[in-house]
């Protein structure tokens, strides 16, 4: 190397140990760990009562369409004729849960035996259904008092799941679209990690009829999808 450019290679080089140094340190501390995560919205769609051949098949095609993920709490008598639904559910990359066998208030709560074995039931058939075990449980009608309950069924491995935002579909009967979506977001409120219940029962084509509108909402705030 000739003598002139001696000067010019140190330079170089000098340089590019000062970027390597100071330039890590920078983008290091420019991007602080999990700052998206700990700030995210997030929205879990969860449906009970299904799998009911027409309105869960509507539900699936909207989330298909939409790309998002949901969980459905499955009954376990209403698997029969309609494996099929629950097996496109688990293909598509939504989660399952038990949600019941029979979903007969007075058959489920007669003791802690007859709770666990409702339990073991639903879970066996959506396995058998699906060839995936369960983790996820809903009570049938609500579970916030069932603490000793809940401890029963945690002890069993499963993670039980409550909600903290609903569409009113379980409750009204004649509840509509536009009264579904509505109740939604009202009760989701400020949220910033929302549970929403819905219900993919037989009778439920109204849910279906709101879903994209829902999904629509809650994308424009800011919320990421989540399955359970």
């Amino acid at each position: 190397m000739q003598k002139k450019f001696i000067p010019l290679a140190v330079f170089f080089a000098a340089l590019l140990v000062f970027l390597a140094h100071f330039g890590t340190r920078y983008t290091t501390a420019a991007r602080p760990a999990f700052a998206f995560a700990e700030s995210e919205k997030e929205i879990f769609l969860t449906f009970d009562d299904g799998p009911s051949t027409k309105v869960t098949g509507a539900i699936l095609d909207v989330l298909k369409e939409e790309r998002t993920p949901a969980t459905f709490f499955a009954v376990g008598e209403h698997i029969p004729g309609r494996r099929e639904i629950l097996q496109r559910a688990v293909a598509e990359g939504h989660s399952v849960g038990v949600h019941s066998m029979t979903h007969v208030y007075k058959e489920i709560y007669a003791s802690d035996a007859s709770l666990l074995k409702d339990v073991a039931d639903c879970a066996a058939a959506i396995e058998e259904a699906t060839g995936v075990k369960p983790t996820l449980y809903r009570f049938p009608y609500g579970g916030e008092r069932r603490k000793r309950q809940r401890a029963l069924i945690e002890a069993q491995g499963y993670t039980v799941v409550g909600w903290n935002a609903e569409c009113g579909d379980g409750i009204a009967k004649d509840a509509t679209a536009e009264s579904i979506f509505e109740t939604a977001v009202r009760t989701a409120g400020k949220k910033r990690r929302v549970v929403l219940l819905l219900h993919d029962g037989a009778g439920h084509e109204a849910t279906a009829e709101a879903l994209p509108r829902i999904i629509a909402h809650f994308r424009e705030e800011g919320f990421a999808f989540r399955a359970l």
